[in-house]
C-alpha cells in the first residue's frame, strides 16, 4: 500500500485545522452540517448527473484504488520478462507453459499464453494493445468524476455563503446574531474550496497517476512478448525494455 495520498490529504486537512487554532478559532465551528451536507451532497449528485449511473457504481472502487491502490515499477518486469526469453530462447515457446503459473502478473500470463498457442505476433500486438487503450479510457473516466467534483465544489460552496447571507440579511432586526451568522455563511466557501484542493482534485490525479504507471507496465509487457515470440537474444530484450523506462529507473550500464 502506498501511503501517499493518505499522508499527503490527511496531513493537508491536519495543517489546515492547525492553522485554525493558531489563529484562535475552534474547529468544531468548522464541523456545521449544513455547509457539509450542501457541498458534498450536491457536488457528489451533480457529478452523477454529468455521467451515467455504471460510472457512479464505480466511484467507491475508484476511491479505493486511489487511497489503496499500489503500481509495481515497471523495471520490476524486466528480470522477469529476461528470464523467459533465455528459456524459450534454449527451450522454444512450447517451453514456457510450465512458467506460466509462476507468473504473478496477468497481463503478461495472457501475452505469453498467447505466444504458446501460436498466435500470430500482429495480432498478439494489437489485443493487447487494445487491453492497453482500454484500460486508460477506465481510468480516464475515473479521474474524470473527481476532477469534475474539484471544478464543481467552490462553486456549490459559494452557493452556500449566498443563501446564508440571505439568511442573515432576515434577521437584521437581531444584531447579537448578525456574527453568528455571518461566520456560518462563510463555512460553506470554506469547505468548498478545501474540500477542491485538499480532496477531490488530488485523488483524481493520483487515480490519473496510477492510471499512468499500470499502462507504462503494460506497454513494456507487450514489447516483451513480442521479443519473446521473435526469439531474440535475452540480452538484447534486456536493453530493448531498459530503453523504454524513464532513465532514473534504468539500471546502470557495466563498464
Amino acid at each position: 500500500m502506498d501511503l501517499a495520498p493518505t499522508i499527503g490529504i490527511g496531513g493537508g486537512f491536519a495543517v489546515v485545522v492547525a492553522a485554525n487554532v493558531m489563529e484562535g478559532g475552534n474547529p468544531m465551528s468548522l464541523l456545521l452540517m449544513p455547509p457539509l451536507l450542501l457541498v458534498f451532497g450536491t457536488t457528489v449528485l451533480i457529478c452523477i448527473a454529468g455521467g451515467t449511473m455504471m460510472d457512479a457504481k464505480n466511484v467507491p472502487k475508484s476511491l479505493a484504488r486511489a487511497f489503496g491502490g499500489k503500481v509495481e515499477p515497471a523495471a520490476d518486469m524486466i528480470p522477469e520478462v529476461v528470464s523467459l526469453a533465455e528459456r524459450a530462447r534454449r527451450e522454444g515457446l512450447l517451453a514456457l507453459e510450465e512458467s506460466i503459473a509462476a507468473i504473478d502478473d496477468p497481463f503478461l500470463v495472457k501475452g505469453v499464453t498467447m505466444a504458446i498457442d501460436g498466435t500470430d505476433p500482429e495480432e498478439v500486438r494489437d489485443i493487447m494493445e487494445a487491453e492497453v487503450y482500454a484500460k486508460r479510457l477506465e481510468d480516464k473516466q475515473s479521474a474524470k468524476f473527481f476532477a469534475d467534483a474539484g471544478a464543481y465544489a467552490p462553486t456549490i460552496g459559494i452557493i452556500g455563503t449566498v443563501m446564508g447571507l440571505v439568511h442573515v440579511l432576515e434577521n437584521l432586526a437581531q444584531p447579537e446574531e448578525l456574527g453568528h451568522l455571518i461566520a456560518g455563511a462563510f463555512v460553506a466557501t470554506l469547505w468548498g474550496v478545501m474540500s477542491a484542493n485538499v480532496f477531490f482534485l488530488p485523488v483524481g490525479a493520483r487515480i490519473t497517476r496510477l492510471g499512468e504507471l499500470e499502462t507504462a507496465r503494460m506497454e513494456l509487457i507487450i514489447e516483451g512478448v513480442a521479443a519473446l515470440q521473435a526469439g531474440s537474444n535475452p540480452r538484447v530484450v534486456a536493453q530493448r525494455l531498459q530503453s523504454l523506462l524513464p532513465a532514473d529507473q534504468r539500471e546502470p550500464e557495466a563498464a
